[in-house]
């Protein structure tokens, strides 16, 4: 899908926590944006910020001030990005915020604050799109991570867990006013009605049938490269969505 939208504009793709993302765009695996900034360590020794409730959103042409962060004294565009820390593949840019690499290293939560603040400081231009990854489940959501998305597309697998977090998410997108969508993922025809039947069905706007050649290909770490109708459809109807915000 994301290579599908860069045909339409310039993506740029964020990784909160996927450890094999990077193989399926069939890129090499970017460095740690944690690491620009010192680390863990380099985080812990920057002075705290008082938090804000306001909800100020990614910012086009610079139409927005900078917020107060740990991390960012100006804000950043596409072109302030540091080239060591991005691979690019067919006008696609992917960065890595920063994951966890040895035992008890720690919680995750400054990969947290830096996602957050990266977006908050981000100026886009007219063509730029952010496509966020963040990790399964709930957790970004209490770091207010979302609060600048425009949308929230949500990937439901055919499990009670999934399911049931997809009442979660929806009444999560109210409360931080996103726009929150379903994809249903790897639908068989005999299971498609209960899933159907157990999330907001208005909010459905894709359905990934179950297909052998991607779960091999995940299995190998394998780029996804081959056309599926269904992810077409799904990427020509967020570039409508797009063009129209």
């Amino acid at each position: 899908m994301t290579n599908k939208l860069h045909r339409l504009f310039r993506c740029g793709h964020i990784d909160e926590s996927n450890y094999g993302l990077h193989s399926q765009l069939g890129m090499t695996a970017p460095r740690d944006l944690m690491e620009y900034f010192g680390g863990k360590k380099g985080f812990k020794e920057k002075p705290k910020v008082p938090k804000t409730t306001q909800f100020w959103g990614l910012a086009a042409n610079g139409s927005a001030e900078s917020q107060q962060s740990r991390f960012f004294k100006k804000r950043w565009s596409f072109s302030d990005l540091p080239s060591e820390y991005v691979e690019e593949k067919d006008g696609v840019k992917l960065m890595a915020v920063g994951k966890i690499h040895d035992f008890g290293e720690g919680c995750a939560c400054p990969m947290g604050v830096l996602t957050r603040e990266f977006l908050q400081n981000l100026d886009l231009g007219n063509d730029d799109v952010v496509i966020v990854d963040t990790e399964a489940g709930t957790e970004h959501f209490g770091r207010g991570v979302d609060k600048d998305f425009d949308l929230i597309l949500v990937v439901i697998d055919p499990s009670y867990e999934s399911l049931k977090l997809s009442k979660k998410f929806d009444e999560f997108g109210s409360q931080c006013g996103c726009r929150v969508y379903f994809v249903l993922n790897k639908v068989e025809p005999d299971i498609r009605e209960e899933m159907l039947n157990f999330v907001n069905c208005v909010n459905v706007i894709a359905e990934i049938p179950e297909k052998r050649e991607i779960f091999k290909a995940s299995l190998k770490g394998e780029e996804l490269d081959f056309e599926m109708e269904e992810v077409t459809k799904l990427a020509e109807l967020l570039e409508k969505n797009l063009l129209l915000m």
